[in-house]
């Protein structure tokens, strides 16, 4: 059964493709409890509210945690392009997986601990 992220991944290139399934892959297994969904026109890991959002770009891969993510480990994304609540991973770079996952992980701490305050 194809899924709304399985469809937005394949009107990329296949080496994008591969990319972004691995991609998608850290953040589930990272994130079992969240729900995938197209937000914004992007492919979003839902658990409580947005979790994390990525996509394809001409160049890289746009990673969306939010800003608190992005501050809380600025120094582990200083190499990439990055904003207040997103981050650029180039294609022509290694895919920083472990680095994304820990990320993710660190998103689902917070929604958990915002959910029950």
């Amino acid at each position: 059964m194809q899924t709304v992220i399985d469809n937005y991944i394949i009107t990329f290139p296949l080496e994008v493709q591969k990319i972004l399934n691995e991609f998608r892959e850290s953040i589930k297994i990272a994130a079992p409890n969240a729900q995938e969904k197209i937000s914004y026109g992007m492919p979003t890991f839902y658990l409580n509210g947005n979790l994390v959002h990525f996509a394809a770009c001409e160049n890289h891969v746009g990673f969306y945690p939010t800003p608190s993510a992005i501050e809380a480990f600025k120094i582990e994304l200083s190499m990439y392009k990055s904003s207040k609540g997103a981050v650029q991973f180039p294609y022509n770079q290694t895919m920083p997986f472990d680095l994304i996952s820990r990320i993710v992980k660190f998103r689902v701490q917070e929604v958990e601990l915002k959910k029950n305050c």
